[in-house]
């Protein structure tokens, strides 16, 4: 953990009515037989049960998977938070009609068979733009933010910095942000490679008005070549990647 628990954030945590992550139950909801083969075999990568109890996801939370694609993390969030909880899977129109590199399906379609195979009754998709999501502010307690803050700030580090601001506008006070991302080099072409510096997210999070609360090892791979596209072969989808903990501010 790179800084250190602020108070505000433990009181608030404290006083929340939300339940504890029930991480038996969810390695047994994980291992269904309804959920997708290939989602499992990525587990051991991806380690969605270690993330989510490191960023204190919780049951009963509201939460919004940003750019949910082909609904990974939908699905695990969708039985992290329960039948009380919500999850809405946002991809913008465009993304959700596009081919999903791993089955011969657009991505909108890959994500609602796992809807359906996983009778997530508590999943609301959202297909649109996130400057035209229609949810009231501070109505959300967590947002997962994985493996695209590099396309906004890589193409505009302002961009970046006006969609974390959206972000933090949806977020009741004292909620939190995970950001996943593939870790880059300073001296490389990380727009290219579709990679981005820690240094950079921090900044561009703080500039937003976030906390930045902690970070994680968990996806860290030493072998992995910074200089190299996230999408080489040779990688096998095993990036470097870097995890962070944003929290709002209670005021």
């Amino acid at each position: 953990m790179r800084l250190p628990f602020l108070l505000p954030a433990l009181l608030f945590l404290l006083s929340s009515n939300l339940q504890a992550l029930d991480t038996a139950a969810l390695v047994a909801a994980l291992n269904e037989p309804g959920r997708d083969v290939a989602d499992r075999v990525r587990d051991a990568v991806r380690k969605p049960i270690e993330v989510l109890d490191f960023l204190g996801v919780d049951s009963g939370m509201t939460v919004v998977d940003l750019y949910a694609a082909e609904g990974y993390f939908t699905y695990i969030l969708a039985k992290a938070v329960g039948p009380d909880g919500v999850v809405y899977a946002q991809t913008p129109p465009r993304s959700a009609s596009g081919q999903d590199d791993r089955v011969d399906m657009t991505q909108g379609d890959a994500l609602q068979q796992k809807i359906s195979a996983g009778n997530l009754t508590n999943v609301v998709r959202l297909e649109m733009a996130l400057q035209d999501l229609d949810l009231p502010p501070e109505s959300v307690d967590f947002v997962l933010i994985s493996q695209i803050l590099h396309d906004y700030f890589n193409a505009n580090p302002l961009r970046g910095q006006q969609m974390l601001e959206q972000v933090l506008a949806l977020l009741k006070p004292g909620g939190i942000v995970g950001i996943i991302d593939h870790a880059g080099n300073p001296d490389s072409d990380n727009l290219r490679m579709h990679r981005m510096l820690k240094t950079d997210a921090v900044r561009v999070a703080e500039q937003a008005g976030f906390i930045v609360e902690a970070d994680s090892e968990l996806l860290h791979n030493p072998a992995d070549n910074h200089r190299r596209s996230i999408f080489d072969p040779m990688l096998q989808r095993n990036s470097d990647q870097f995890l962070l903990r944003l929290r709002k501010p209670l005021r």
